[in-house]
């Protein structure tokens, strides 16, 4: 009987995770054109978390190096507890974007900069999120990737990623805007200190 329940547990979770819908990736925007301003308090950003994969890992914080090497490699102290704690989820966000890339191509195509925007809409709406952004070297151009959501309501977060070889070709991003647009107008807006 028990065998029975198991299978069955296990043919639901398949098919279920089977029926899910794929995560959709952002499209690029050819021509980032003006929208016109509604801000509306039905909808906002909750969150940013911003994150720069870099080919060179993290460095160890200078005090654990300093704690460390005074006590000839073993440390109990503070700073060095602090120092560890501090560093841990810069670590472990790196290991979770990297998980998978096993060669040195498969990793250099997940460097870059990374956005992840959780953000809310307090009735449903069609709703389209864009991220508009300059990079380093192409200085004022602004390009533009969008993800469209039919009929939402509640909290969602919403990844997008500059990385590969858009990252190496031109560069960090330098000053970004992520827009929740409703009806073809922008109803919040979230937005980076350098962009003007």
């Amino acid at each position: 009987m028990r065998f029975a329940v198991a299978v069955f547990a296990l043919i639901f979770l398949a098919l279920n995770a089977w029926s899910k819908p794929a995560r959709e990736e952002p499209r690029v925007v050819e021509k980032v054109t003006p929208l016109p301003v509604a801000l509306n308090k039905d909808f906002e950003f909750r969150k940013t978390k911003l994150f720069f994969l870099s080919e060179k890992g993290p460095a160890p914080s200078a005090a654990g190096r300093q704690e460390t090497s005074k006590l000839g490699g073993k440390s109990n102290s503070p700073g060095q507890k602090t120092a560890t704690l501090q560093d841990a989820p810069i670590t472990f966000e790196r290991q979770y974007r990297l998980f998978g890339a096993v060669t040195g191509l498969d990793q250099r195509q997940r460097f870059g900069d990374y956005f992840d925007f959780f953000w809310r809409a307090k009735r449903p709406s069609d709703v389209t999120v864009r991220l508009e952004y300059r990079q380093e070297k192409l200085h004022e151009h602004v390009q533009a990737q969008e993800i469209t959501y039919a009929n939402v309501r509640g909290t969602r977060k919403t990844e997008f990623k500059v990385i590969g070889d858009d990252y190496f070709d031109d560069g960090r991003v330098i000053a970004w805007r992520c827009l929740l647009i409703a009806n073809g107008r922008i109803v919040a807006e979230n937005r980076s200190f350098m962009w003007e």
